[in-house]
């Protein structure tokens, strides 16, 4: 899935409203921003867009909004910090309607160079089109705001919403650009590429919880790559579809024949899938989540009936860091066990330093993983990082993402 879409160095913003829908769906504590990595990654696109002489309209979600709009989901604190990186004022349209009388008059006010931010599209319910027809009046009221529409949130790239895609149909209509920033264009280069046209020998490695979430990456993965390693709780799915005893560990035992298929696959194909040797157990789940916990390996297939595996053991996380050490190209989604515990976060930990000291691409697909690899201290040490959880998981399943596929072609 090669990117020949439409970028926003395709086209010349001078004078023109561009509206930009960012990833702005950052943590937030007590009304404070704690990871401002998404309001980062934004920057380069909206400085490009005020460097031409444009008048820049963001536009983001800001978490699930289940309540209805109210102030602890707005995107006042991203105004805030949006105005501190880009040193000039970003005038914020608190207005719950989102695209109401507000909006209109503070967009009609600016000049070339101006920013306004929007309210959290989610404070419109028709944002989620999930009445595929409800999302069509909000997308329009969005594209009357603007002559020219970018997508730079990749994060939400693999949802068909009003402000994702939708609103293309509209600003295409009179004759704008539909175009992608930088983000989205350098994540789908790096994850496309990755996929389509890999430098081998390409590891690929998935962990997190549970199979079901991925069963279409390893199904898709096992075409592409030349080594799949599973680790996290999804792996002791696979090892009881082995036959082996896996005590108390996380199990989804409707997927257990899909194990099999696919190890069944991975021979046929020529292609290595790598399954934990030995695992760290214990007797119960870690309650804080960080708190102290007595712990030990055991090989994989000796796991007692009253235990619990919650990261890959050593010998596990040597055989997973050789598998990286030849490769010219690794994916990872998804952490090796309970990264969150300094005492299960050492499988995850050697993953990462392995990633870390090889000289292959390597690309962190989001999510759990990007949280782990940020935490740990790797994340300078990695290719690519990507900002999308869901959207990089439907990438690696081979999926079209409507963010995308909704932008002009070149």
């Amino acid at each position: 899935m090669a990117l020949n879409k439409k970028t926003v160095d395709d086209f010349n913003a001078k004078g023109k409203r561009v509206l930009v829908r960012c990833d702005f769906n950052v943590p937030l504590k007590n009304g404070e921003i704690t990871d401002e990595t998404r309001i980062v990654a934004a920057l380069p696109t909206i400085k490009k867009l005020l460097n031409d002489g444009g008048k820049v309209i963001l536009c983001s979600h800001l978490g699930k909004v289940k309540e209805g709009p109210n102030e602890k989901e707005s995107l006042a604190p991203v105004a805030k910090r949006l105005s501190e990186k880009l040193g000039k004022e970003v005038v914020f349209v608190s207005d719950y309607s989102v695209t109401g009388e507000a909006a209109t008059k503070a967009v009609a006010d600016m000049k070339e160079g101006d920013v306004v931010l929007l309210q959290n599209t989610r404070f419109r319910m028709e944002e989620e089109t999930k009445p595929a027809k409800a999302g069509e009046k909000f997308a329009e009221e969005l594209a009357d705001l603007c002559d020219d529409y970018v997508c730079d949130a990749f994060g939400s790239s693999h949802r068909a919403h009003a402000s994702v895609s939708v609103v293309t149909k509209y600003v295409r209509a009179k004759g704008g650009n539909c175009a992608v920033g930088y983000l989205m264009q350098k994540e789908i280069d790096f994850l496309g590429n990755a996929v389509e046209n890999p430098v081998r020998p390409f590891v690929a490695i998935l962990g997190g919880a549970k199979v079901a979430d991925k069963l279409n990456v390893i199904n898709n993965l096992l075409e592409k790559c030349d080594t799949l390693i599973i680790g996290g709780g999804m792996a002791f799915t696979f090892l009881k579809a082995k036959g082996y005893e896996i005590g108390k560990s996380l199990v989804d035992d409707e997927k257990i024949d899909y194990c099999k298929e696919m190890m069944d696959k991975a021979e046929a194909k020529g292609k290595k899938l790598l399954l934990p040797i030995d695992t760290t157990i214990a007797a119960g789940f870690p309650d804080p989540i960080d708190g102290p916990i007595d712990v030990t390996v055991v090989d994989a297939d000796k796991i007692p009936a009253d235990m619990e595996g919650l990261d890959i053991g050593t010998k596990t996380a040597e055989l997973y860091a050789d598998a990286v050490k030849s490769a010219k190209t690794v994916v990872w989604n998804g952490p090796m066990g309970v990264f969150e515990n300094p005492t299960l976060a050492k499988g995850t930990i050697a993953v990462a330093k392995a990633l870390a000291e090889t000289d292959a691409t390597t690309i962190i697909g989001g999510g759990d993983s990007a949280a782990a690899v940020n935490q740990l201290g790797f994340a300078d040490k990695m290719s690519h990082i990507s900002t999308g959880g869901g959207a990089s998981l439907e990438f690696l399943e081979g999926k079209e993402l409507p963010g995308v596929v909704a932008a002009d072609d070149k």
